[in-house]
């Protein structure tokens, strides 16, 4: 298994930027494919962006392409997601996963640990 531990999230003004983190521990980071997933209030829990072992494949969801940025640090276990231009409806709790296929996936069936979560919260 792997520990996941997801970082700042926070308040932001629309158009502003955010950068998330999250760190990894336990089980060989390297080859796991990485995905963030966004869950707003009394909604299902959606694909946002993935990322392959080795960084070479990125994968996005349509409503953040072009806005949202996925990479990783293979030395530091660290996956990102850099968020600019932000919008009112991407406020949500975002949550990092595990997926060791290794792959960049969309389908959540394909990630097998997950983090607990950070809060990012976009005022208009």
């Amino acid at each position: 298994q792997v520990q996941l531990v997801e970082s700042g999230g926070g308040l932001v003004q629309a158009g502003g930027s955010l950068r998330l983190s999250c760190a990894a521990s336990g089980r060989t980071f390297s080859r796991d494919g990485m995905g963030w997933f966004r869950q707003a209030p009394g909604k299902e829990r959606k694909f946002v962006a993935a990322i392959s072992w080795n960084g070479g494949i990125t994968y996005y969801a349509d409503f953040v392409k072009g806005r949202f940025t996925i990479s990783r640090d293979n030395a530091k276990n660290t996956v990102y997601l850099q968020m600019d231009s932000l919008k009112p409806e991407d406020a949500a709790a975002y949550f990092c996963a595990a997926n060791p296929l290794g792959s960049a996936s969309a389908v959540r069936s394909n990630y097998d640990c997950w983090g607990q979560g950070t809060q990012v919260t976009v005022s208009s």
